[in-house]
C-alpha cells in the first residue's frame, strides 16, 4: 500500500529509455469507478523567460511498477 503524497518523493523512470521524468504534480481519479486513471507530471521549463511548462499525462496503464524509490512507467511515444 502507498500514499498518494509519497508519489512526489519517488523518481518517475521510463523503462523504454531510462529517462527520469517528473515530479508528480497530480493524479486523476475516477471517483465513480474508484480507480486511478492517470498521473500528471510537471513539465520542465527549457528557457526561463520564453517558454511555459507543459504538464504530461501518463495513463495509469503505463505504470508498470510502484517501487519504494521509483515508479517505473513504459511510454514509447514520450516527448519532453
Amino acid at each position: 500500500m502507498f500514499k498518494v503524497s509519497d508519489l512526489n518523493k519517488r523518481d518517475i523512470v521510463n523503462v523504454v529509455d531510462g529517462s527520469k521524468l517528473g515530479p508528480v504534480k497530480d493524479i486523476h481519479i475516477d471517483v465513480e469507478k474508484g480507480t486511478i486513471e492517470a498521473i500528471i507530471l510537471q513539465g520542465s521549463r527549457r528557457f526561463w523567460l520564453f517558454s511555459s511548462r507543459k504538464d504530461f499525462i501518463v495513463p495509469w496503464g503505463a505504470v508498470k511498477k510502484l517501487g519504494k524509490d521509483a515508479v517505473l512507467i513504459e511510454m514509447h511515444d514520450w516527448t519532453v
